[in-house]
């Protein structure tokens, strides 16, 4: 009675409970999206492939970290399912923010405004909050990564009663390992390393001299050690099936023309040495000024420039990439509430940031009509067709290609879409016969579109569907004819 009694007086558990209650509304729309968002179609198809028993990478093939491909194969690809997820990580990703705030500041007012600010941004679709996405998942992770590594710093003297462990190690160890997790999710985790291994070498640097600089990277060993233990482990896993090296080059060097072709600058990746170089510069400042600035300072600035050196990395205005910047963001809004005295020199970093941020990402257009789309359908009779046509109009097309192939009674048919919709393997509750789901996938290299190639000779799928404004199928179509066109959409089927 007394726990009752002390949390129906807490400000922080209602205040907590309200921002609870109004993400889950404000994500809700997005348990009821139609299958439309073509990096979730790759995830869905690869989480039904995996339950399947197909092996990642050998048998179906994307180039990103297996950890997200892991969570849709929970739910056997299924997009409603792993939205509710994404919806829960959020929630605890709102928690852990304001928790890691109240340990910042110390006050509940700048918490309740940083937790506010980012429950709101990732709620809605403005930087696509709605979508399963890598980075929607990875954010948990990351900020507990950060309260941990802050309650390290704070208590470097204080014994542990687990393994007998100074509770700075065991803490750094656990904020690794998180960290670890969240780089299987996706690579640009490891720049969230980067700031908090930063933080700490400069917190403990008393000189340079070299016997200091030794001291102070001892003090981030244990954040590294647990960061590398679940990259060891998924290693081990492909290793002991015999796919270590289609692992590594799925999800290192297929991604290296992707990152270069976005960073070209006189000379190849010469935005990403320039990005370097700025990010140097801000270490390099905090080094030589550590002592004239608080810690949260410290923290919170190292992180926002590791942070968006993660979102630019790839020299791509995608609209998820900016997710990585929310806490350091609105964490800098609650130290510009807090700190009064330089609150001038914060509130200018800050708008300039937004500002930059505004400019270098493509943001969602329509965050009001997203839910207005929403309450038509469920509320005001809005048709199936021109629901599913506000977040794609091929959204319609797609669903009927699917209906066509359902109700064609040709049992277990293959299929394969010559185009980037691989959301339609799912909704037919089919397979590729090969690694690659969609078409980017094949004609990446000639090497995959001569495997793809390969596998279509070897297992003839009964229908070929070919989407429009894509290059001409290159296979050959003998034993093929043209069954019906949806949408300029062509269905072939096999008749021989």
């Amino acid at each position: 009675m007394k726990f009752l009694t002390r949390i129906e007086k807490s400000k922080e558990f209602w205040f907590l409970l309200v921002t609870t209650v109004i993400f889950f509304l404000l994500r809700l729309p997005s348990l009821f999206e139609p299958y439309w968002y073509g990096d979730e179609g790759i995830y869905e198809v690869i989480g039904f492939a995996l339950r399947h028993g197909r092996l990642l990478y050998s048998d179906i093939w994307d180039n990103k970290p297996p950890v997200l491909y892991l969570i849709y194969a929970l739910f056997s690809g299924d997009q409603m399912a792993a939205k509710f997820l994404s919806l829960l990580a959020g929630i605890f990703a709102t928690w852990a923010i304001f928790f890691l705030s109240k340990k910042l500041f110390q006050q509940f007012l700048p918490s309740a405004i940083t937790t506010s600010v980012f429950a709101f941004l990732f709620a809605i679709p403005l930087i696509e909050g709605n979508i399963a996405n890598a980075e929607n998942f990875m954010l948990l992770p990351n900020i507990l990564a950060g309260l941990l590594v802050w309650k390290a710093v704070k208590q470097n003297h204080k014994e542990s009663s687990i393994f007998n462990l100074p509770s700075s190690i065991l803490y750094l160890l656990l904020a690794g390992l998180l960290l670890g997790i969240s780089f299987l999710t996706k690579v640009v985790a490891m720049f969230d390393l980067s700031a908090f291994a930063v933080f700490i070498f400069i917190l403990a640097l008393d000189s340079f001299s070299l016997q200091h600089v030794f001291t102070s990277i001892k003090r981030v060993i244990p954040l590294v050690v647990g960061f590398l233990i679940p990259i060891f482990i998924c290693a081990g896993f492909f290793i002991i099936h015999h796919t270590f090296s289609i692992f590594i080059h799925a999800t290192l060097f297929s991604n290296v023309g992707y990152v270069n072709y976005g960073n070209q600058f006189l000379i190849p990746q010469g935005f990403l040495i320039l990005k370097t170089l700025l990010v140097g510069i801000v270490v390099l400042f905090f080094l030589l000024w550590r002592k004239r600035v608080t810690k949260e300072t410290l923290f919170i600035f190292l992180w926002i420039a590791f942070s968006l050196y993660a979102a630019l990395f790839s020299g791509r205005p995608y609209t998820h990439y900016a997710l990585v910047l929310l806490p350091g963001v609105t964490l800098c809004i609650g130290l510009l509430v807090t700190h009064q005295r330089l609150r001038i020199l914060y509130g200018t970093i800050l708008f300039f940031l937004v500002i930059f941020v505004l400019r270098s990402f493509t943001f969602y257009a329509h965050p009001l009509g997203y839910y207005e789309n929403f309450l038509g359908y469920v509320l005001d009779g809005k048709s199936e067709v021109a629901y599913q046509s506000f977040f794609d109009p091929i959204v319609p097309r797609d669903y009927a290609l699917a209906q066509f192939i359902n109700l064609s009674n040709k049992k277990n048919a293959g299929v394969l879409v010559w185009g980037n919709s691989g959301q339609i393997y799912k909704l037919t509750n089919t397979l590729p016969a090969g690694r690659f789901i969609v078409a980017y996938h094949m004609t990446m290299t000639p090497k995959n579109i001569q495997e793809a190639k390969m596998t279509f000779l070897q297992h003839p799928p009964h229908f070929i569907i070919a989407l429009p404004n894509q290059d001409t199928i290159p296979f050959p179509l003998s034993g093929y004819q043209e069954r019906i066109i949806i949408d300029s959409a062509l269905v072939y089927e096999h008749v021989l």
